[in-house]
């Protein structure tokens, strides 16, 4: 069957597979001791222009949102979240069964607003009560967001400039990173995400990679024995060698952002065909992520020759999907798809 259910559904590209193969039979030490993940990390560090990084590989995106903020925050703290958040809706408590609470603020396309989160801090320390509370020792956010919409430069600099007044850091959890670095309606570069979050992912499971995320602290501001706390989750490969290799494939010769583009390019092909056609559109998303609004027969019908997912309830007689296209979506694809609509 057709499907544009997400961006994982395929397993690697070739050149990731290539690069496995071809260091298959190698030699070497475990646990990121290898000389594959010290280069990659050099690869992700000059790409980031952030020469002091501290860069880690860990699996999969919730693995790496539990540990990142669980390592991050003291034991009376939570993190500060939209209502959509990828955290506070689709990882089944995991950032709550670490002792954490998720601290969720209204959300706008997605994204939160730096006023409100500025507002929701200024209260909190007014209150006199405030030490009988869970602070709120961080904020989290996804680019692209939920809803594949983006931070602005300006917003995430506002988002910065409010957590370094409080002392705390900014998470941008990057799963998708790649589609919005390569969308046509970005200002935001990787270097920029570096300079204004503490803490940002590169996530390859959905960008080419049979799996893994590329942890970037940026500010030589890693937990202390970080990695003995990536252990301590069940996160530490032996093999580490199967991140760190695929990586250093996604991030030669700018594979890693020519796949993204592609992706980009294959979800504006597919917006204009659902346009053309007459459907409408939840919001408007400029990545990979597509949003559209179906009445429920037709969304029933749909199903029988298409996956796509269930995003939404709209209304009595319609409801939210999304479509996703991916780094390896292709023309025929799109063309089946077109003339099945």
């Amino acid at each position: 069957m057709l499907s544009f259910e997400s961006d994982y559904i395929m397993g690697a590209h070739p050149e990731v597979l290539r690069r496995l193969t071809e260091t298959n039979f190698e030699p070497l030490p475990g646990y990121g001791s290898d000389i594959y993940t010290e280069s990659t990390a050099k690869k992700i560090r000059e790409a980031c222009k952030c020469p002091d990084a501290d860069v880690h590989f860990l699996t999969g995106g919730t693995q790496t949102n539990s540990v990142i903020i669980s390592t991050m925050l003291q034991n009376y703290e939570g993190v500060i979240a939209a209502t959509t958040g990828h955290i506070s809706g689709h990882e089944a408590g995991a950032i709550e069964a670490t002792g954490h609470k998720v601290i969720t603020l209204p959300e706008h396309n997605g994204k939160l607003d730096a006023d409100e989160v500025k507002s929701y801090l200024d209260t909190f320390y007014a209150d006199a009560n405030h030490t009988h509370m869970v602070f709120p020792g961080m904020v989290y956010i996804s680019h692209p967001t939920e809803y594949g919409t983006l931070y602005s430069k300006h917003e995430l600099t506002r988002l910065a400039e409010v957590c370094r007044h409080y002392d705390i850091p900014l998470f941008m959890d990057g799963a998708r990173l790649g589609y919005g670095l390569m969308s046509y309606q970005t200002d935001l570069s990787l270097p920029d995400i570096a300079a204004l979050c503490d803490v940002f992912y590169i996530g390859g499971t959905k960008v080419g990679a049979l799996c893994g995320e590329a942890v970037v602290f940026t500010h030589n501001n890693a937990p202390r024995h970080f990695l003995t706390m990536v252990k301590q989750h069940g996160a530490l490969l032996a093999k580490g060698r199967l991140n760190s290799v695929q990586f250093d494939a996604l991030f030669t010769d700018d594979l890693y952002f020519k796949i993204s583009r592609h992706a980009i390019d294959m979800a504006e092909q597919l917006k204009d065909m659902f346009r053309q056609k007459g459907y409408k559109f939840f919001l408007e998303s400029p990545t990979n992520q597509q949003f559209i609004i179906l009445e429920n027969e037709q969304m029933q019908k749909l199903s029988e020759q298409v996956r796509f997912s269930f995003w939404e309830k709209y209304d009595d007689t319609h409801t939210v999907v999304r479509f996703a296209t991916a780094w390896s979506t292709t023309q025929e694809q799109l063309d089946e798809l077109k003339a099945i609509i």
